[in-house]
């Protein structure tokens, strides 16, 4: 059976590599079509009533969800058309995990790993056979599916808790590589860059610390310095200078960071 599918993220580097990987896990899938946004998904779904869409749930505009919510609407009223399997594109696993215990779509979790994906497409699969034999059509339009995506929906709204980075897309000499927010021991900022610092790579990003700030878990990220932030988990100790300025070492690494006079307090004792 000839699969068609449409991918939908607002990350290009994001839809480069889903379609990488399946284009390793699933060689026979094919991907009819690539949106940088909800709109378009809708638009590109309407154009070519493919038999999966791959939504990222979080998208400038009108986010997957509500993209979902379109596509739902357009199978209902298209007597020519059934309707595809939804497989949402998410980096927060509490979407994807009340998503899946529902059965009504599936999940790629972001960066898409090619074994996790491996399961994910096998599941797919097996449900889109399960489908054709039974000459049923899928859930996109139905009440359980319209009951997941209003639950999401208000997860996403703006009154809801933020929900944290938990991967840093960053340049790593002539290339790009997505980092685990959890792997950063510290940024550090100029007035153009923002240095990434793990215990093996350094990588440069175009993001500021104000933006960092907000999209971190200020938990696990302190701000030391106007142009530092540094994970509380890889603070070795705080030692002070012949000028008596706190100095934070780090687990793994050689550097020592300064602690401005505003952010003393963080540290007090020493």
């Amino acid at each position: 059976m000839n699969i068609r599918a449409v991918i939908a993220d607002d990350e290009r580097l994001m839809r480069e590599q889903l379609r990488a990987r399946l284009a390793e896990v699933w060689p026979e899938l094919e991907i009819v079509a690539e949106a940088k946004n909800g709109l378009e998904a809708v638009e590109l779904t309407t154009q070519h009533r493919p038999d999966l869409v791959f939504l990222d749930i979080r998208m400038p505009g009108m986010t997957g969800v509500e993209a979902a919510r379109q596509i739902g609407q357009l199978a209902a009223g298209d007597d020519e058309w059934d309707g595809c399997e939804i497989v949402f594109i998410t980096a927060y696993d509490q979407y994807a995990v009340e998503a899946f215990e529902q059965g009504v779509v599936d999940y790629v979790l972001k960066p898409a790993e090619r074994e996790r994906l491996a399961l994910t497409v096998e599941r797919i699969r097996k449900r889109l056979a399960q489908r054709a034999a039974a000459n049923d059509a899928p859930p996109v339009a139905g009440p359980e599916m319209q009951q997941l995506l209003q639950k999401l929906a208000l997860q996403l709204s703006p009154g809801s808790a933020p929900q944290r980075l938990r991967w840093i897309q960053a340049t790593v000499g002539q290339s790009i590589q997505m980092i685990p927010v959890d792997d950063v021991l510290f940024f550090i900022s100029d007035e153009k860059y923002t240095r990434v610092q793990t215990a093996t790579i350094e990588a440069l990003i175009r993001k500021p610390i104000k933006e960092l700030l907000d999209e971190l878990d200020p938990n696990q990220f302190w701000q030391i310095h106007r142009s530092t932030l540094v994970n509380t988990q890889a603070i070795a100790g705080v030692t002070r200078d012949l000028r008596g300025r706190q100095l934070v070492s780090v687990k793994g690494h050689g550097e020592k960071l300064e602690v401005s006079r505003s952010f003393t307090g963080l540290f007090k004792g020493m």
